[in-house]
């Protein structure tokens, strides 16, 4: 029996939510930041850098068994990596061992149910790409508040505190299960399905006038597609750098800020990066791609200025205002990727093309890793502010190259 399909969007929503929660690495690795003192800031990071790049080859994986696959199974495969990831992971005494079980297993699960959601319940809205890719991507980006403040509340930090291996296991748990039942709602619509709904063919762009069936090696062949790709390494190294670095920017400001206080702070960047997917995906339909993309670059970059601000003047309520800024401003880029490949390419190639447009995290998830090492050397998070303000200044260059699909 086929349901309403906005009850297919809720579920895609709360699959992201979980799978989101590998953005919360800013806050949960607080706790081990504290028990691993010898372990400096460029190897925690590089967790995240090796999450990301993972997340990659997962939605590379889901692009590739699309078709093969019953996309259940997809969901149902990632809830259980996810599951022996953060198993793992609780169980690590060297870098290593999270590598192995965050970076790699946890990054792959997220890419892997990542591409089924975007590919599965997006196809149910081809009327409205860019705001379907904002409402399921808003489950994805305001995860890591969610789940950075329940971590927060039940994970006591501290030199020699281990209440973190607990904490990470339950998260494998609740993963499996509820992504287990969630997976039952995967199903893909039919021609007769979106006939039903009056919507055949809503939507529809022609691609450079060759229709929306263009597979990934046509879309390889196109200058917009490397000038999109490096847009989306600019703005996504920069929210990398962000996202991995928020904690620590936040507490150079206010050093005698409480912990609470402080995962409270970077949670608002999830919050209005879940506002900022909506808004600009809602936008990239109405005004199109090069006022969305043009949009989001300069937000950032003035976004990131009031950071620097803020760490210049030490000035606590500037970080509110810039995490807020920085949030909602980057919220543009995962939505604008999604519409710009479906509409664009067209939703017939759409799990590979998309899967291959997010490979840029291969290049963009060393933002985290960049912005440790520049702290390493000069032990200020300004010169990460310098690296934000810069890559969302080099996004609108790229953005006004870009002259068709």
């Amino acid at each position: 029996m086929k349901l309403n399909r906005w009850v297919y969007a809720f579920v895609g929503v709360v699959t992201l939510l979980l799978a989101g929660l590998v953005y919360a690495w800013s806050v949960l690795s607080l706790p081990l930041a504290a028990y691993f003192t010898q372990w400096s800031k460029a190897q925690l990071s590089l967790t995240f850098t090796i999450c990301m790049m993972c997340f990659c080859f997962g939605c590379m994986a889901g692009g590739m068994t699309a078709g093969k696959l019953n996309v259940k199974f997809n969901v149902w495969i990632s809830g259980l990596l996810f599951f022996v990831g953060f198993f793992i992971a609780s169980r690590a005494q060297s870098p290593a061992v999270l590598y192995l079980g965050y970076g790699v297993l946890c990054g792959f699960a997220s890419g892997f149910v990542y591409n089924a959601v975007l590919s599965t319940m997006s196809g149910w809205f081809p009327d409205k790409q860019g705001l379907i890719s904002g409402i399921l991507l808003m489950g994805f980006g305001i995860s890591s508040f969610i789940v950075g403040k329940v971590y927060q509340a039940v994970t006591p930090s501290g030199e020699g505190v281990e209440a973190w291996r607990n904490s990470f296991f339950w998260f494998g748990v609740i993963l499996v299960a509820v992504l287990f039942v969630c997976g039952f709602f995967f199903v893909k619509p039919e021609k007769k399905d979106l006939e039903a709904l009056g919507i055949t063919g809503a939507g529809k762009k022609k691609a450079s006038g060759e229709g929306l069936d263009i597979d990934t090696k046509q879309m390889l062949m196109r200058p917009s597609f490397w000038l999109f790709f490096l847009w989306t390494i600019a703005m996504g190294g920069a929210g990398m750098a962000l996202i991995s670095q928020a904690s620590g920017i936040a507490k150079e400001v206010g050093p005698q800020v409480a912990a609470g206080t402080i995962a409270t702070v970077v949670g608002l960047i999830s919050i209005f990066n879940g506002l900022g997917r909506v808004f600009f995906g809602n936008l990239f339909d109405k005004k199109g791609r090069r006022v969305t993309m043009t949009v989001v670059g300069l937000a950032f970059a003035l976004s990131s200025l009031i950071l620097a601000a803020a760490l210049g003047f030490k000035a606590f309520p500037l970080i509110i205002l810039g995490f807020v800024c920085c949030g909602f401003s980057y919220g543009g880029l995962n939505p604008s990727i999604s519409a710009f490949v479906n509409s664009s390419y067209g939703p017939k190639h759409y799990p590979m093309n998309f899967s291959v447009m997010n490979l840029n995290l291969l290049a963009a998830s060393f933002g985290g890793t960049i912005a440790g090492m520049l702290f390493d050397a000069s032990g200020s998070y300004m010169t990460t502010c310098m690296y934000m303000i810069g890559s969302g200044i080099v996004s609108l260059v790229f953005t006004g190259l870009i002259r068709k699909v």
